[in-house]
Formats: C-alpha cells, structure tokens, sequence
C-alpha cells in the first residue's frame, strides 16, 4: 500500500479512492520507464494502483480517482493519460513512463529543471501532472503559445495556484521565456 492519505480505501479519506479491482488474475507484461516488469492483477486494476502498489512508483498519485485532476498522469507511448481510470489490460505493449523516468535527482529532465528553476509548485501534490503534460506538449509542439499551453493543461488542477509559475516553467522547458 501506498503512503498517501488517499489510497485504495484506506486511510484517512479512503472512501473517495477507487474500489479494489476484482475477478480472475492475470499476468502483464509491461514496460516502465525503459525496463521489463510482469504483474499478476485482475484485468480491470487501474493503471495508477499497479505502478504505486505492485511497482512502487509514486510520482503518478490518486488525485480525484475519476481523471480530472491530473495528478495520476503517465506517458503512455508519448501521449499523457490518466493512469486512475486507465485499466492495466488497455495498456498493452506500450511503454509507460512516469515521474521517475523522466531524469534523476542528479540529472533531472529539463522540464524538470524548468519546473525546479520557476518554482512552478508550491504543495507539490499535482506537480506529477503538470510535469507529465509538459513533457507530451513539448515532444509535439517543442514552442506553444500561451493558448496551447493554456489548452494542453485544460484538465489539471492546482489548488495552490501556482498557475503563472507553472506558464513560466513550461516556457523556459520550451526555450520561450523565464529568467
């Protein structure tokens, strides 16, 4: 189990996390941040309780457990997709990556840096989010406007209100703008 506050139906506020998966296991193959794994699960586990549970990834979080908030985002063949109500059997051989696989403390990823250098969080609980759309935006549009930038983040919530920040963070990632 996870540490957050809200995880899988336990902890402090459990009763908004999802329903465990049920009915018959089954092996998956997948690939995480560049490397093999195979996870015995029922076929409709969520994507997001596989990666924090079996893989013990914890940059993708339970947020809203319905796919609004963002704070659950991983890519999925380069596209960002909510992992909380993506189920394990719909990823199939496509590469996963999340939070951990984009650079290390050490040498973290540019948007990463971007992120670090803007100050672009303040709680830091939605931060996976708006690192992992960031990362999808710029792979497919390496200089968007404020518009697309302001578009591509349309389903992600911060209630801290970082937002200028996080406009800053993503302009300096795509080379446009900060300090």
């Amino acid at each position: 189990m996870s540490g957050d506050p809200v995880s899988r139906g336990s902890g402090q506020l459990g009763i908004l996390a999802a329903a465990p998966a049920s009915g018959p296991m089954n092996s998956f193959k997948l690939t995480v941040n560049g490397t093999a794994h195979s996870v015995t699960v029922a076929p409709d586990t969520l994507l997001l309780y596989v990666l924090r549970d079996e893989l013990q990834l914890h940059g993708p979080r339970f947020g809203c457990g319905l796919g609004q908030c963002g704070a659950c985002t991983v890519l999925l063949a380069g596209a960002a997709l909510r992992s909380c109500s993506l189920p394990v059997s719909a990823v199939g051989d496509q590469p996963i990556t999340t939070l951990e696989g984009l650079g290390t403390l050490e040498h973290p990823h540019p948007v990463q840096q971007a992120f670090i250098a803007e100050q672009a969080m303040q709680c830091g609980y939605c931060i996976n989010g708006w690192i992992m759309t960031t990362t999808a935006l710029l792979a497919t549009n390496p200089h968007p406007s404020d518009g697309e930038i302001r578009s591509a983040f349309s389903g992600l919530i911060c209630r801290c209100g970082a937002h200028m920040r996080l406009l800053r963070a993503v302009k300096r990632a795509a080379g446009t703008g900060g300090a």
